[in-house]
């Protein structure tokens, strides 16, 4: 007899272990060579553990179990027959119907029994106590009566007390469902908990006139749709500002390592994306070489990817500043935790038609919101501030900063 034993793969460089998240198959199935069996939970990323081979699964692991990387977590018997006809695995086989019981009949109560077990929540009040009970708030089911055959009377309404603050309303829903984090959320606390813990975090705010980047995108988003596959978004625009911003300021682009800082030459840029297991942070390798259409490219491609649940960790790793997008959720401000080892990253938030002065003028603008974390130990006000006031003005005025003055060789069109 055959028999493979499958390990946990290493998902990526200092992964040690994960969890079982979900079982696909069941004991006893078979399964076919590459075929997803199981999804793991790492603490960067869900994977999908494909079959290695064709055969019988026997499962050494349950749903919820923290394996070690290398660790067996299923047999597969590679002699067995795969079942005749495309008969269905022993998870999708139809289950045997239970027999019906014959139920025997019970004695019928004595009225004794069905008086002592009669409930007083039955019973109606008299006009006088019904008025009475409305005005101090209290449900009939809550009193009992002391009347003929249980009925509540103006004296036991009168002495009906209030339920005491945090009880139970009357009829209410209190169940309450007790689920574990998934190694995913885990670490991804722990690391939020020990970022405010660890540095010294500050955040910078300020507020983008979104007026010329509506104008470009309504004005070439069909030619450029046409021409790309992918349209305009707002994510392009910002990334493109981030990295010439980061060319003006380095310092932001920095991580702290020990009593060392490290610059970065080039622009790995994490952007946040929220998928089915919570926010992912794939990155956009050398981001400062990417032309608008790039960068739309290839956030369509990684946030199909998380949202399919087939990013990679590497994919999600070694990025050098975070831009999150609290806007598309309806936020109007908020303070973004950094990243780490990053030591900065912008928010981006909704956009709300406001009226703002220009040129002696108020006016109605499409503004938004901009706030930019950072960790003071080794990027100071001047830095922060000068850094988020550049990412302003190359969205105030894309056209100058971010396209040369062409709008459509910026837009390769």
């Amino acid at each position: 007899m055959s028999i493979l034993e499958m390990k946990v793969p290493s998902p990526g460089e200092s992964i040690t272990e994960v969890e079982i998240a979900t079982w696909l198959v069941q004991d006893g199935d078979y399964v076919e060579k590459d075929q997803p069996i199981a999804e793991v939970d790492s603490d960067k990323a869900t994977l999908e553990l494909p079959a290695e081979q064709s055969g019988i699964i026997t499962l050494k692991a349950e749903e919820g179990e923290v394996v070690q990387v290398g660790q067996v977590v299923c047999l597969i018997d590679m002699d067995a027959a795969k079942p005749e006809g495309g008969a269905a695995p022993a998870s999708e086989q139809p289950k045997e119907e239970p027999k019906a019981e014959v139920k025997k009949e019970e004695p019928a109560p004595v009225k004794a029994e069905a008086a002592k077990t009669e409930t007083y929540a039955s019973q109606t009040p008299s006009p006088a106590a019904k008025k009475i009970l409305d005005e101090k708030g209290i449900s009939p089911s809550q009193v009992q009566g002391s009347g003929r055959d249980g009925r509540i009377t103006k004296d036991d309404a009168v002495t009906a007390s209030v339920p005491a603050m945090g009880s139970a309303p009357a009829g209410g829903n209190r169940a309450q469902t007790t689920t574990k984090l998934s190694v995913l959320r885990r670490k991804l606390a722990a690391r939020l908990v020990s970022v405010k813990n660890e540095t010294a975090m500050l955040t910078t705010f300020n507020e983008v006139d979104m007026s010329e980047i509506f104008r470009i995108r309504k004005q070439y988003k069909e030619e450029f749709a046409a021409k790309h596959g992918v349209g305009i978004g707002f994510m392009s625009f910002f990334t493109k500002a981030v990295t010439r911003a980061l060319k003006l300021f380095p310092d932001v682009n920095a991580s702290i390592d020990g009593d060392f800082k490290i610059n970065y030459d080039f622009a790995d840029i994490s952007i946040a994306v929220s998928g089915p297991k919570g926010l992912m942070v794939p990155v956009l390798r050398n981001a400062e070489n990417m032309t608008l259409r790039g960068v739309e490219a290839n956030i369509k491609e990684l946030a199909t990817k998380v949202r399919d649940g087939k990013i990679t960790v590497d994919e999600m790793t070694g990025g050098t500043f975070t831009i999150t997008n609290g806007g598309v959720f309806g936020s109007m401000l908020s303070t973004p935790i950094i990243n780490p080892p990053q030591s900065a990253i912008l928010g981006m938030h909704n956009i709300i038609e406001r009226p703002v002065a220009v040129n002696g003028q108020v006016v109605i603008r499409p503004m938004m919101y901009v706030a930019m974390s950072y960790d003071h130990r080794i990027i100071d006000g001047r830095e922060s501030v000068g850094f988020l006031v550049a990412v302003k003005e190359a969205l105030d005025n894309p056209v100058q900063f971010l396209m040369d003055g062409d709008e459509r060789k910026a837009l390769e069109l």
